[in-house]
């Protein structure tokens, strides 16, 4: 199990967290800084600056997954994680990588009133080192409209305390007995076991009565993806396309779509690839998308766009596969693809 301690920079993770590793039996203290600054000795300058923050490389958020659950793996028990975590497509790409190891997640946030969280950020001095205690209390205020802006979301989402009249000490007393007696239940992220191996993935293309078609937004995984889902064993692989988007989407699909294309994908560490295939799901009226709904737990949000607008929501594999999807819809043919490109 993971104990995550989110909130504001300033707010008092990392101090809250040492406490409390002294009172949760068999816990662990990881701080996903360290992998960023291990990152920033290992990344050549050109790519760091490319970003803003370490947490905007995809490979720090796989590596945060990684670290924890091979932390797990060696020790067991329970890790205590402090680390801001303002985006929530992050907070879902990382939480889902460590649900789909099976790793439960109880998200705790720190909440001080502002007033109070300004004057603990004007207080810091942890450095020993003027100008860089000047530097860290600086990226503290500045990171405190972006934390107002996901508030609501990460209210919702996870175990509020308030810690404006808390030490770190009484902090860590509440955490640790809201944890004790359940009270942070388990975060409801999907989880979507890792494949060992090559896995049949069936996605389905729903149209409107514009022509665009729709995507949707999944927790577990960055970027937009078309419905559909991995094939079971011994299941029918259009079949298991109209079953993916009845769980998804809540849709009941009346007729076995339409095959589109087959990609083979081509394996890239950490993933395996394999076949994936696209199907016509025919064309959606008014009432179906009236029932549409979504599992909170699974996808975030759906909408209908047009291939250009598909070019800034899709990863680039996933949008090659479409243009050539679209392509065989207006032939009426079926095209077998090979990373991406045609053959045969």
């Amino acid at each position: 199990m993971i104990v995550w301690i989110n909130g504001a920079f300033g707010a008092g993770k990392s101090s809250t967290a040492r406490e409390l590793v002294e009172l949760i039996p068999n816990s662990t203290l990881y701080d996903p800084e360290l992998t960023g600054g291990g990152l920033r000795r290992l990344l050549p300058a050109k790519r760091l600056a490319e970003v803003e923050d370490y947490q905007d490389l995809p490979i720090w958020r796989r590596l945060v997954v990684d670290t924890a659950a091979a932390l797990l793996a060696e020790l067991g028990g329970v890790l205590v994680v402090p680390m801001t975590l303002l985006r929530q497509e992050y907070r879902d790409e990382i939480f889902g990588g460590l649900a789909a190891r099976r790793i439960e997640v109880r998200h705790v946030l720190l909440d001080p009133e502002e007033t109070i969280l300004r004057e603990r950020i004007d207080g810091r001095s942890e450095y020993g080192d003027p100008e860089v205690d000047a530097r860290v209390r600086e990226w503290c205020h500045t990171h405190l409209t972006p934390y107002r802006a996901a508030r609501d979301w990460l209210a919702a989402d996870a175990y509020t305390v308030d810690t404006s009249a808390l030490t770190a000490a009484e902090a860590a007393r509440s955490v640790a007995d809201a944890v004790r007696t359940g009270r942070v239940t388990s975060c409801g992220i999907v989880q979507t076991p890792e494949p060992t191996g090559e896995t049949l993935a069936a996605g389905v293309l729903l149209f409107d009565d514009q022509d665009r078609f729709l995507l949707v937004d999944p927790t577990y995984k960055p970027g937009w993806e078309f419905p559909g889902g991995v094939v079971e064993p011994g299941e029918p692989p259009a079949r298991a396309g109209m079953r993916e988007v009845a769980e998804e989407i809540g849709l009941e699909l009346d007729a076995v779509p339409r095959l589109l294309l087959v990609d083979w994908e081509r394996p890239q560490p950490p993933g395996f690839g394999g076949l994936r295939l696209l199907f016509d799901g025919g064309r959606l009226g008014p009432e179906d998308t009236a029932r549409l709904r979504l599992p909170g737990a699974e996808l975030r949000d759906w909408r209908f766009v047009t291939e250009e607008e598909a070019a800034e929501l899709l990863p680039p594999v996933r949008y090659r596969r479409l243009r050539w999807a679209l392509r065989a819809r207006e032939r009426g043919t079926v095209l077998n693809l090979e990373a991406g490109v045609p053959v045969g």
